[in-house]
């Protein structure tokens, strides 16, 4: 993730005048005088991959908020804003489950509320064109014009029992959200240091029961890999908010564990999905949705723990010039909703007509596993071997693209398994 800044501060940066500060070599989101050490702009933007942040659960204004927490007023702005993106995500992550359902569902319909689509609703909910209720929106009216296949879905899955059971859990759920969401808002007016840290201590415990429920073994276990991944979705949106209610009492290193841990569980959850993955439908899902968590939403929270470990790591003498820096610096925006197809699905579809489906699902797995990479490419190498291809030595193919490796993996695997099936046929 790339930071940017107001012009005239990157013409400051160029000419040497400002310096982008560094955590352990990582850059942040500030800059601060070269000669007094005075800290003078936020950045006002970012980028990933050369184009505009934006991810899909992560609120990104939370990023310098701890910072902005040593200037009080602009950490509690910032918190605020942070936790009015996390609601929005939530509730439109929430309401395409009423699409997706429980057990498997039409492609038509995950087609209808993927990654695009997704980032659509969400921008007509930020604009307030469309209204969360309960959790969930009108999905007739948002996606009416999807065509009448996706609305008889709507109803069958409005329909089906077993989703009527989750979707109470889910409302309940949200429900809880909100009254914690609306009670930290209060709590954060309050002047008196402990009455306000006891009202977000109880914000904190409500809070950890919605994810509760948005995390329930059982009720995950009988979704299918979409429907898993969007309630997911929904959890790390709620641990987020948690993160939020440490930082706002200043408990750095609480801040940085949870930040760890939730960086840590989104991986592991992805790994969960993807071997859930059983067909070509789901990955069409998946895949661009997953690459955008890896790219967009995990750099936001790696450089949020970067911005808190910096804090935690500056001596009291840093920690003032911070706390009387005046930035008079624009609005920042370090995250934008573009609602042209996502890259991410433009890269899936070019990579579907190189591989199968067995590769690719190995190919987004080897992000969260890289040792199954690995293990690939092992035995590409002893298949090389055998077969007289001397140029698939380890070191080529630690150089080679997910893709070729897990094509080549594949084409020995077949390759393999044919010979030994000739070879039984032989014998008999």
């Amino acid at each position: 993730m790339l930071f940017q800044f107001a012009p005239a501060i990157q013409a400051g940066i160029d000419a040497g005048k400002y310096l982008q500060v560094l955590s352990n070599g990582v850059p942040l989101s500030m800059a601060r005088d070269t000669v007094t050490g005075q800290f003078v702009a936020h950045a006002i933007g970012a980028t990933v991959n050369n184009s505009p942040l934006s991810p899909l659960i992560a609120a990104s204004n939370l990023v310098t908020s701890g910072m902005q927490m040593y200037q009080t007023q602009q950490g509690f702005t910032a918190v605020l804003n942070g936790l009015q993106t996390i609601q929005t995500s939530l509730g439109v992550l929430q309401a395409t489950t009423a699409l997706i359902g429980v057990g498997t569902i039409a492609g038509v319909a995950l087609t209808a509320v993927n990654l695009h689509q997704t980032m659509k609703l969400r921008k007509e909910v930020e604009q307030m064109r469309l209204e969360v209720k309960n959790g969930f929106i009108d999905l007739k009216q948002a996606l009416k014009d999807q065509g009448v296949e996706i609305r008889q879905i709507i109803e069958q899955v409005a329909q089906d029992i077993k989703f009527e059971q989750h979707r109470t859990a889910l409302v309940r759920a949200y429900g809880v959200f909100i009254q914690a969401m609306n009670r930290f808002r209060s709590a954060m007016q309050l002047q008196d240091f402990s009455r306000r840290n006891a009202e977000i201590d109880g914000v904190r415990g409500m809070l950890f029961a919605a994810l509760a429920d948005y995390s329930n073994p059982h009720l995950l276990e009988e979704t299918c890999a979409a429907g898993q991944l969007r309630r997911l979705e929904c959890a790390w949106a709620i641990e987020q908010a948690i993160v939020a209610t440490y930082q706002v009492q200043n408990e750095v290193s609480a801040v940085s564990d949870r930040l760890s841990h939730l960086q840590d569980k989104i991986s592991q959850d992805a790994l969960t999905v993807i071997n859930r993955c059983e067909s070509h439908d789901d990955l069409d899902f998946l895949f661009p949705e997953i690459i955008r968590i890896k790219n967009h939403d995990l750099a936001v929270l790696d450089s949020w723990q970067n911005h808190v470990d910096w804090i935690q790591s500056l001596p009291s003498s840093e920690l003032k010039l911070l706390s009387s820096a005046d930035f008079n610096s624009p609005e920042t925006h370090y995250s934008t909703i573009n609602l042209a197809e996502p890259p991410e699905q433009l890269v899936y579809g070019s990579l579907t007509e190189k591989s199968h489906f067995y590769s690719l699902r190995d190919q987004l797995l080897f992000i969260f596993e890289p040792e199954l990479r690995r293990e690939y490419e092992f035995y590409i190498s002893e298949q090389a071997v055998i077969t007289g291809y001397k140029t698939l030595v380890t070191s080529n193919l630690q150089q080679a693209s997910d893709l070729t490796v897990a094509n080549l993996y594949y084409y020995f695997n077949i390759r393999d398994k044919s010979k030994d099936e000739t070879q039984v046929v032989s014998a008999n």
